[in-house]
């Protein structure tokens, strides 16, 4: 369940990155602010809402997104678990290491999309979504609602908002349970740590 949760909310981390310097930007300026960024930290905290279940199922954790590497999520509540998103599909860190995760329909398409938005593949994303980008560069919002068959079965919308950076996720899932992805504490750097660079390279 863990892994699935991970996979759902790598598809938004991946829209992480809309900065906004500009007083009005468009769709553009968004996907050549997602190439800039060559390393960006910081901690999230994720509310599972479920229908059966009266309260979210809440977990806390870091991410560490590079430019030219992928995504570390670093699942630390309610338990310690590792995940590594690349270029190369998902892979879930062992005691022997860095496993591979399979990857088939819905997860694989996700993936993809995913490396879509961090690379700033503006056309890709166009090709899936219906894009509504509102407010200005302090306080803006943007709605993605899915025209890819696959994505519609999977989420009814996807609402993204921010200032300077994006600050909470929202995903509306098709069977009525939801996903909101708070992230803090965000840190923007040129470089990976030693640790975080054999973590994307082993």
């Amino acid at each position: 369940m863990i892994r699935a949760l991970a996979t759902r909310l790598i598809l938004a981390l991946g829209l992480l990155w809309f900065s906004a310097s500009a007083c009005a930007f468009d769709l553009k300026q968004l996907s050549q602010q997602l190439r800039e960024p060559a390393v960006v930290r910081g901690q999230f905290t994720q509310e599972k809402h479920l229908r059966a279940l009266p309260m979210p199922l809440i977990s806390r954790g870091k991410f560490v997104l590079a430019r030219d590497h992928g995504l570390l999520w670093l699942l630390r509540q309610p338990l310690q678990q590792d995940y590594r998103i690349s270029a190369s599909g998902i892979a879930q860190r062992t005691e022997s290491g860095w496993q591979a995760a399979g990857q088939q329909g819905a997860t694989k398409r996700q993936n993809e999309l995913f490396l879509a938005v961090l690379g700033g593949d503006a056309e890709a994303l166009q090709r899936d979504f219906e894009l509504d980008l509102q407010g200005s560069a302090e306080a803006w919002s943007l709605s993605l609602i899915p025209r890819a068959r696959l994505l519609q079965q999977i989420f009814d919308a996807i609402h993204i908002q921010g200032g300077a950076s994006v600050e909470r996720i929202e995903l509306l899932e098709t069977q009525g349970d939801s996903t909101l992805l708070l992230l803090e504490s965000t840190r923007i750097d040129d470089q990976l740590s030693p640790e975080e660079q054999h973590d994307f390279t082993y």
